[in-house]
């Protein structure tokens, strides 16, 4: 199927006979009756994969600012064991950082306390102790590595495979390979909660993608996306009737230009209309029960000082983000980003960690559960990440002894994916004794990413789109399918 694709995608986009002239239209326009059902004519009516999917939906949760692997999810009693020692010089030799000053630099062991779970005994902080309630349901990654070791550029690889610019994100990748099963909602949404992202938009475009293949980001209250509702005294129906005049307009337009973004623009327009009933209703958090609001802690009060995380009540933001996440997963969404910053933490690392760390233990756990008691786990993978872990030395920023935080360290880093097609009660990959580098099964971001689409159905090498005279691919230049997590 997709070498069918791959070899008539130019024709696809350029050709005024079949090229994006419809694109916007097909099955968004047919429920309204304005054209006839065509689900070949609409950029995100559901494709075929390249083989048989293990997974249907995505909730990536981004962890933006990079948490302290080292204090969360890998434990290390031999750095304890040598707190407060230096790292012999040679090693420090060619590495760069971003604040710590070499000459000084001492390692810094961790406060936290590590206790086994479940039946796979996988160690998890006491400050994740929900998440840790569902060790035999996740698949643990300590050895994932980077080579990108400031935020924005770490933070575009994660999301974009490559820490450069104009590039299409995760998202947009699926919902172009595969669409999306929801008629009345993107395929690819956005919930943030927190501060924002060193990122920020940037992590959710489409890059040369054509536009309607970007994220669209959901405010958790009020109206879900800005300027959705009409104006007050506008009907419905007068509104259908100027959208069909615009139709006629940019679909002329689009004949002569032969542009895709006025085909985007086209569909935007339709999908917004559509929105108007559909995204008021998913926001609405009234039909739950008390039990589910409560699963997740969606009516928490906040029980630590916050620090770089905190912004408004970010415990019930963030809860309702992860509530929000399985009510767009359940209609037909392919691809969340949950995203939450910031993890930033060169000082007041204690404190802050717990912060944030409570604000997302109990919500995501519940997210977990609840899938499962719907029976949407298997079908939804659930991703927690971010750019890159801590360095296991104490920051010494301007000769200061007493900053308590950690710098960024790219160089072994942990994660957990959770549903999807993926092995539960799995730890895969270690650090070295120290947490500085990778010791075994290491796992570069685009075997991550060529393993998520795999589950998905999805050859990464085959998913490619040409821009600028060569074909792009998520997994950029390399990317190798790690089978030992596959069910």
């Amino acid at each position: 199927m997709h070498d069918l694709l791959s070899s008539t995608r130019r024709d696809f986009l350029t050709s005024s006979a079949c090229g994006l002239g419809a694109a916007g239209l097909g099955a968004l326009l047919a429920d309204d009756g304005v054209l006839a059902a065509d689900s070949s004519s609409n950029p995100l009516a559901v494709k075929p994969s390249h083989f048989e999917p293990r997974a249907k939906s995505c909730i990536f949760i981004f962890m933006a600012g990079a948490p302290s692997h080292l204090d969360l999810f890998d434990p290390k009693p031999k750095l304890n064991e040598l707190h407060q020692q230096p790292l012999p010089a040679e090693q420090l030799k060619d590495v760069r950082f971003a604040f710590i000053k070499k000459d000084s630099v001492r390692l810094m062991g961790s406060k936290r306390k590590f206790t086994p779970y479940g039946e796979s005994g996988i160690e998890f902080s006491d400050f994740l102790p929900h998440i840790g309630g569902c060790a035999d349901d996740l698949l643990l990654v300590r050895s994932l590595y980077s080579q990108q070791f400031n935020h924005h550029p770490g933070q575009l690889l994660m999301q974009c495979g490559r820490g450069t610019f104009g590039l299409p994100t995760m998202g947009s990748w699926f919902t172009y390979g595969l669409g999306s099963q929801s008629n009345d909602l993107p395929g690819y949404v956005v919930l943030t909660s927190g501060r924002g992202s060193s990122g920020g938009a940037t992590l959710w475009q489409s890059g040369f993608l054509p536009s309607v293949y970007a994220g669209v980001r959901f405010r958790t209250s009020g109206e879900p996306v800005l300027n959705l509702s009409n104006p007050g005294g506008l009907p419905r129906q007068l509104q259908r009737k100027g959208l069909d005049v615009l139709r006629q307009i940019n679909s002329g337009r689009l004949t002569s230009q032969r542009d895709p973004e006025i085909a985007s623009r086209i569909a935007s327009y339709e999908l917004a209309y559509r929105m108007q009933t559909s995204a008021p209703d998913l926001i609405d958090l009234s039909g739950e029960t008390k039990a589910t609001r409560a699963l997740y802690g969606v009516d928490r009060k906040e029980t630590r000082k916050g620090g770089r995380g905190k912004s408004g009540n970010t415990y019930q933001s963030f809860a309702r983000n992860c509530l929000l996440a399985r009510r767009l997963v359940e209609r037909g969404v392919r691809f969340v980003n949950i995203v939450y910053a910031s993890w930033d933490h060169h000082s007041n690392l204690d404190n802050e960690l717990g912060y944030n760390s409570q604000v997302v233990d109990q919500p995501i756990a519940a997210l977990i559960k609840d899938l499962k008691q719907r029976g949407l786990h298997d079908q939804t993978m659930v991703v927690w990440g971010s750019e890159f872990g801590r360095t296991p030395l104490g920051e010494n920023r301007g000769g200061r002894p007493n900053v308590t935080g950690r710098d960024h360290h790219p160089f072994s880093f942990s994660m957990f994916l959770s549903g999807g097609g993926l092995k539960k009660g799995l730890v895969h990959g270690a650090s070295d004794e120290i947490g500085w580098g990778v010791a075994e099964k290491p796992v570069h971001i685009n075997d991550l990413h060529a393993t998520m689409l795999h589950c998905f159905g999805l050859d990464h090498l085959k998913l490619t789109q040409r821009f600028q005279g060569r074909d792009f691919r998520l997994t950029d230049i390399g990317g190798q399918v790690v089978t030992d997590w596959l069910a």
